[in-house]
């Protein structure tokens, strides 16, 4: 199976400014995951898309391909991830003649996901036949029953699953997990019929630790300690 890795990076961050090359720990936030893309045994490619000269300078210090500069209408706040992956494997096609079964989706913001995590969800395309693979997160304080929605301050279940006339126990509810962000592995067919997911959609289950998934300057100072913890 072939499958191409693409490193988004765009260079107008708001919540954390430059966070993309800002230094985690010994190194930029990029880095991370460049490192991590490298030590795959599985990916055949992986790339960066970028709109910004600087994160474009920093990659390429780091041994990444930076083999396009991302037109600046895929590098808005309002830019989804499936145009911006259709333009980087439509480029590889016209301009390298390359052509991938899937696509994996590697953002910066999660630096913590390993070379393992990568492989690990290309391993189950490959033994499930399935359509995608997502990293989650399993919730650990979450109950079903107990999440509610309000109207006019009144307060009626979220879903079907209801507590009753008690607070319901959080260990009689099903888990629940979340997408962490971490790894989008996508067969390539449906990224161009506009669709992430697929009809089969399986589950990478990844540490606390490794779903870290920067968006704030909290999450930053998190991931920092954290990046502290690991160096030493």
């Amino acid at each position: 199976m072939k499958v191409l890795g693409v490193i988004t990076a765009r260079g107008g961050s708001k919540g954390v400014p430059r966070k993309n090359i800002r230094l985690l720990g010994d190194k930029p936030l990029i880095a991370w995951s460049i490192e991590a893309a490298k030590g795959s045994n599985l990916l055949t490619d992986f790339i960066i898309s970028t709109d910004d000269e600087e994160i474009e300078r920093v990659a390429k210090e780091w041994g990444a391909p930076v083999p396009f500069r991302r037109p600046a209408d895929l590098a808005t706040d309002e830019a989804k991830s499936i145009p911006v992956i259709q333009h980087a494997l439509q480029w590889m096609k016209e301009h390298e003649g390359k052509e991938y079964d899937a696509v994996m989706i590697l953002q910066p913001t999660s630096p913590f996901r390993t070379a393992k995590d990568i492989d690990a969800c290309m391993q189950k395309m490959e033994d499930t036949g399935c359509d995608s693979v997502m990293g989650v997160l399993k919730l650990t304080d979450v109950s079903i029953p107990k999440l509610k929605r309000l109207e006019d301050d009144r307060i009626f279940p979220f879903t079907d699953i209801t507590e009753g006339k008690e607070s319901a126990s959080r260990h009689a509810a099903p888990d629940v997990y979340q997408r962490n962000g971490a790894v989008y592995l996508t067969k390539t067919s449906l990224i161009f019929e506009n669709d992430l997911f697929g009809a089969d959609s399986r589950a990478h289950i990844m540490s606390e630790d490794r779903s870290i998934d920067i968006n704030t300057l909290l999450d930053f100072a998190f991931a920092e300690f954290l990046a502290e913890r690991w160096l030493k």
